[in-house]
């Protein structure tokens, strides 16, 4: 999709670049083509044909960035449930004793009493 959306970029400059060169040297070459005068009507559909142009290129560059975006939050939303299920490991292996048997707990501190919450503050290991 990105190289679809270089290669309409790149047409809609050359398209316009073309266009450029051949309104400056028209009276030099209007016999070779077989038009006698420039019109406005052939200037504006010449402008047309590059609008049209530009508004693909716009969209493609458009879809392309909104598909990206799209990955992206998924890519995030997935690395923010792996991070969810490492931090679980970590607690699970926290909470099992490692000589099989079970800790001595600790009463309820002064600051646990007093939040209310039921939720103990994180310790911060070193």
């Amino acid at each position: 999709m990105k190289k679809v959306s270089s290669v309409f970029q790149l047409l809609v400059a050359l398209f316009f670049g073309v266009a450029l060169v051949f309104f400056l040297v028209f009276d030099s070459i209007k016999n070779g083509f077989g038009i006698q005068e420039l019109t406005a009507g052939k200037v504006v559909i010449w402008l047309l044909a590059g609008f049209v142009l530009y508004l693909i290129t716009w969209m493609m560059v458009s879809m392309y960035t909104s598909s990206m975006g799209k990955k992206i939050r998924k890519l995030e939303g997935e690395n923010d449930k792996l991070k969810a299920r490492l931090y679980d490991h970590e607690q699970k292996a926290k909470s099992k004793p490692v000589g099989g048997t079970i800790p001595p707990s600790t009463g309820p501190s002064q600051e646990d009493e007093t939040d209310g919450s039921g939720i103990k503050p994180r310790q911060n290991i070193k």
